[in-house]
């Protein structure tokens, strides 16, 4: 019996257009009014998750799981359940790597905003902030520690040439410190070691007593695969990699087809 889904937003629950189809609010809905508590489990923080959950229109008390599973929230107040940061000398040691790369960036991201070590953030850093409502600040070296708001993930931005070049000479040594992973062409992310998406969903189901034999989990990328192996439950997007469905139970529609909803309804409620 499923108690609790949780889904991942970028290819997932949103559209290639990054809309919110109607058909997976009314899915979550049902879902609710079933009982089965909704968890968003994104690598977003909170400024590019609130308005698409605020549409959702849930009254009762809900969770996500925000920055790839380093932070988890109530939704009724947005408190904070559990958080894990990056310290400050962690971020100047990955700062350390872009200095050698200077075609890659490095953007801090906090529930609130996106800081940039540098100056001119490229185009590529300014899309993503825009993409997620999120204003970027161009920061010194010197200011990291003054950042009010918890730093939970770091991530190297760049052309997709340039972070697979980055990828291929840092990740080894990176990944010996921290947790990192290829989470888009354009964008590998790191956090504190041993934290991802399936690291916040334990807490969480620990938190309401829900053992993850009960737990459907929906994604569709790198970043989802710690969280699709903990699930009871595990269903890939039909836009996901061979990589992600072979990891999968299940196989749902696409992202464009509002898989989220269908998995919903074949697989949670069965109707």
């Amino acid at each position: 019996m499923i108690k609790l889904i949780a889904t991942d937003m970028d290819g997932t629950l949103l559209d290639s257009r990054k809309q919110l189809p109607q058909e997976n609010i009314d899915a979550i809905q049902a879902a609710v009014a079933a009982g089965i508590k909704i968890v968003i489990c994104t690598g977003r923080s909170k400024a590019g998750v609130k308005p698409y959950f605020d549409r959702l229109g849930l009254t009762e008390e809900e969770y996500v799981i925000l920055n790839n599973g380093c932070s988890v929230h109530e939704t009724l107040n947005w408190s904070t359940l559990y958080g894990q940061p990056l310290k400050t000398e962690d971020i100047l040691d990955l700062q350390a790597h872009v200095d050698a790369n200077p075609e890659v960036d490095l953007v801090l991201a906090t529930n609130k905003d996106y800081y940039f070590i540098g100056e001119n953030p490229s185009a590529i850093a300014q899309a993503d902030a825009d993409m997620v409502f999120t204003k970027i600040h161009p920061i010194s070296k010197e200011a990291i520690a003054r950042i009010e708001e918890p730093v939970y993930n770091a991530m190297y931005m760049g052309e997709a040439e340039a972070i697979d070049d980055f990828q291929a000479k840092n990740e080894k040594v990176i990944n010996a410190h921290y947790s990192g992973v290829r989470s888009q062409t354009f964008l590998y992310e790191v956090m504190t070691k041993g934290y991802h998406k399936a690291t916040g969903l334990a807490h969480l189901a620990n938190h309401l007593g829900i053992e993850s034999g009960n737990i459907m989990a929906i994604g569709d990328a790198n970043n989802d695969l710690e969280l699709l192996n903990y699930a009871g439950l595990a269903v890939a997007m039909g836009n996901a990699s061979d990589t992600i469905k072979e990891q999968a139970n299940k196989v749902t529609k696409s992202n464009n087809q509002a898989g989220v909803a269908y998995a919903i309804k074949e697989f949670a409620l069965k109707i």
